[in-house]
C-alpha cells in the first residue's frame, strides 16, 4: 500500500480494529492478534447512504442529535478504504453446470429424421434410466468433455458412452466389447490398449478415452470431415462404411449417412446419439430435468511407483475400495499390473500428499503378503505363477538379487491370496479367466453340493459361470452365506428338474428383487442390448419373461425386469 493511502487510512485504523473485534465477539470467532481493544462509541458513522443516520458530506463530525462525536468518520467512497474493506468470499468460486458447458460446444446439425424421434421418445419415457446413467457419468464426464475440447471435437461425442455403455465402465457385450467406450479386443490393441491377466486398457478411463477419440478423429478425417459417418464407423467399423460409400458412388446415390445401406444396429446407433443430443440441448421441452453435474474434475492421476495393492491405496486415501475400483476399472485383480501402468486415478479431494506417501512405501508395505515355505524343486518363476504374480515381484518382496537361488525350507514373502474384490471387478476377472479355459458344452453339472469354505464366487469360478447367475438360479442374493451340504442348482436344466420335483430352488430367476420396470422392445433390440440398458443379466431377463435360449423378441413386445436402485 502506498504511503499516501496509509496516511488517509491511519485515522480510521482504530475504528476498523474495533469493528473487527466486535464482529469476532458477535460470532464467537477469536481475533487474529492479541492487541488490546479500544472501546469506541457505536459505529453510527458506518450507516448506509440513504438511512436516517447517514452523515452529510458537509458535517463530518455531526451526529443525528447534533452532539459532538470524537470518533473519525469513515468515508466509504475512499478508494483506499474500499480496497481494504472489500469483503472476501468465504467459499470458492461458483462452479457451473457441466451440461451448460457441453451445450455451448455442440457442433452437430439437428436434422429432422423419424429415427431420431423414435429414439428420443424412448429416452424421454425412461427418466429413471437417464438419471442412473448421469449418476454414473459424474465420475468421468468432465474428463471426457475436457479432452474433446482440447482436440476441438464436437462435445456431442461425450454422449457416446451413454449409447455404448450407459457410462458403466464394467459393461461387457456379447461381442466381448468392454468399458465405457466398448472396444473389442482387436480394435483396442490396434489403438494401443494393453490387455492381460492383470489389466484391461479397454476399461481404463483415461486410455480408452484417448483411444476412442483417436479412432473417431481418424474416421472423421478419412470420410471428408463427416462426423456422422465417423460415429457410424465407430459402431460397425470403417470398412463397412467404405463399402457402403463405394456402392452408392457406383449407383450415383448420395453418400451421407442417411442414404447409405448399413447394418440395422448402425442405422439406429447414430439416431440414438442425435436424440440424446437433442434431449441434453433442451430437456425441459420433453418434460425432463437433469440433476446438475458440477463443471469441475472429479479425479486426478497420481503415480504409484510400481505395483501396489489397491486396498493399501484405498486405506491411505481414506476412500472405499469400491470407489477406487470405479475410477480404475482396468485393474481387475487385487493389485495393479506389476509391469505397469504405474499410476492410478483418485478423487481429487483426497489426492494431496497421497502420491509422495505411495512412492515412499517399502515393497512389503505396498503388497499385503503371506509367507510361503520353499519346497524342493521350486523356482522363483513357479512360485510367482502359483501366486498370480511375476518373478520380479517375488524377488522385490524378498530383497533377492536377479541371480540369487532359492533355499529349500526358506520362508518367502508372497502376495496375499486372502483378498475380496468388489463384485464388478470379480466379474471382470472371471471373464478373463473363462476366456482361458471355457468348460465344454454339456459338462457342467445341474446340482452342486456346497463344501466347507465355498462361496458363490468360488463355485461360479470353478463351474465357469458367474455368481449373479448362480444366485439368481437359487433365488439368493450374491452375498448370501452358504452351508456345507447345501444343494445349489447350477444350470437351467437343474432348475427345471427341481421345479418339476417341487423341490427347493424352484424360483423365478432373480427372485423378483429390485424395482419392477416394463421395457418396450424397439427395432434392432436384442436381449443382450436390453439387459445392458437395464443393467441386468440376460439370464435374469429370460427368466423373468419365460423366454428360452433362441426366443425371438419383436418390436412393441413388453418385457418385465427388476432393476436395482442407484446407489
Amino acid at each position: 500500500m502506498s504511503k499516501s493511502a496509509w496516511d488517509r487510512l491511519k485515522p480510521h485504523s482504530l475504528a476498523l480494529g474495533s469493528l473487527l473485534l466486535a464482529a469476532c465477539a458477535s460470532t464467537g470467532a477469536p481475533p487474529r492478534h492479541s492487541a488490546p481493544a479500544t472501546v469506541l462509541p457505536p459505529p453510527a458513522t458506518l450507516a448506509a447512504p440513504g438511512s436516517d443516520t447517514h452523515q452529510s458530506p458537509g458535517a463530518p463530525g455531526a451526529t443525528p442529535t447534533g452532539a459532538a462525536d470524537p470518533s473519525p468518520v469513515l468515508d466509504a467512497s475512499d478508494p483506499a478504504l474500499m480496497a481494504l474493506s472489500t469483503p472476501q468470499p468465504l467459499v470458492g468460486p461458483i462452479v457451473g453446470d457441466l451440461f451448460d458447458r457441453m451445450r455451448r460446444g455442440f457442433a452437430l446439425a439437428d436434422v429432422d429424421q423419424p429415427a431420431i424421434d423414435r429414439e428420443l421418445n424412448w429416452y424421454a419415457n425412461h427418466p429413471d434410466y437417464l438419471e442412473r446413467t448421469w449418476g454414473r457419468s459424474e465420475l468421468y464426464l468432465h474428463y471426457i468433455v475436457t479432452e474433446l475440447q482440447k482436440r476441438n471435437m464436437p462435445l456431442e461425442l461425450a454422449l457416446l458412452p451413454v449409447v455404448e455403455s450407459a457410462f458403466e465402465p464394467y459393461a461387457y457385450s456379447r461381442a466381448r466389447a468392454a468399458g465405457l467406450w466398448q472396444f473389442i479386443s482387436d480394435t483396442g490393441r490396434r489403438f494401443g490398449l494393453k490387455q492381460n491377466w492383470w489389466y484391461d486398457g479397454r476399461r481404463d478411463v483415461v486410455e480408452s478415452t484417448r483411444a476412442a477419440l483417436d479412432y473417431l478423429q481418424a474416421m472423421h478425417d478419412e470420410f471428408g470431415g463427416d462426423w456422422l459417418l465417423a460415429v457410424a464407423g465407430y459402431n460397425c467399423g470403417e470398412r463397412t462404411i467404405e463399402t457402403a460409400i463405394a456402392q452408392n458412388q457406383r449407383a450415383g446415390k448420395p453418400t451421407d449417412f442417411w442414404h447409405l445401406k448399413l447394418p440395422v444396429e448402425t442405422r439406429g446407433y447414430v439416431p440414438k446419439l442425435l436424440a440424446m443430443r437433442r434431449l441434453v440441448k433442451n430437456p425441459e421441452a420433453y418434460g425432463l430435468e437433469f440433476s446438475r453435474i458440477p463443471d469441475q474434475p472429479y479425479f486426478t492421476e497420481i503415480r504409484t511407483g510400481g505395483q501396489i495393492d489397491l486396498q493399501v491405496v484405498a486405506d491411505l486415501a481414506g476412500v472405499s475400495k469400491d470407489e477406487l475400483y470405479e475410477l480404475n476399472p482396468a485393474f481387475h485383480r487385487w493389485a495393479t499390473d506389476p509391469a505397469g501402468p504405474y499410476s492410478l486415478l483418485v478423487p481429487i479431494d483426497v489426492a494431496t500428499g497421497l502420491e509422495p506417501t505411495l512412492l515412499a512405501l517399502t515393497p512389503e508395505q505396498r503388497m499385503r503378503v503371506e509367507h510361503y515355505e520353499v519346497r524342493p524343486g521350486d523356482s522363483v518363476a513357479a512360485i510367482a505363477r502359483r501366486f498370480s504374480t511375476t518373478a520380479a515381484v517375488i524377488r522385490e518382496l524378498n530383497d533377492m538379487t536377479p541371480n540369487e537361488r532359492l533355499v529349500t525350507a526358506a520362508t518367502l514373502r508372497v502376495p496375499s491370496t486372502d483378498v475380496e474384490l468388489p463384485e464388478k471387478a470379480a466379474r471382470a476377472a472371471l471373464l478373463v479367466d473363462r476366456r482361458g479355459a471355457l468348460p465344454r458344452r454339456g459338462t457342467r453339472p445341474v446340482v452342486h453340493v456346497v463344501r466347507r469354505g465355498d462361496s458363490l464366487w468360488s463355485i461360479a469360478q470353478r463351474l465357469g459361470t458367474d455368481a449373479t447367475t448362480l444366485a439368481s438360479l437359487n433365488g439368493m442374493a450374491v452375498g448370501d452365506k452358504l452351508k456345507a451340504g447345501q444343494k445349489l442348482i447350477v444350470s437351467e436344466r437343474g432348475r427345471k428338474a427341481a421345479g418339476d420335483a417341487g423341490g427347493a430352488g424352484a424360483t423365478t430367476t432373480g427372485g423378483g428383487s429390485g424395482r419392477r420396470v416394463t421395457y418396450t422392445v424397439r427395432t434392432g433390440d436384442t436381449l443382450y442390448s436390453i439387459a445392458r440398458v437395464l443393467q441386468v443379466t440376460v439370464a435374469d431377463l429370460m427368466g423373468w419373461n419365460g423366454l428360452q435360449r433362441g426366443s425371438v423378441i419383436k418390436p412393441g413386445q413388453q418385457l418385465v425386469a427388476f432393476v436395482a436402485g442407484r446407489e
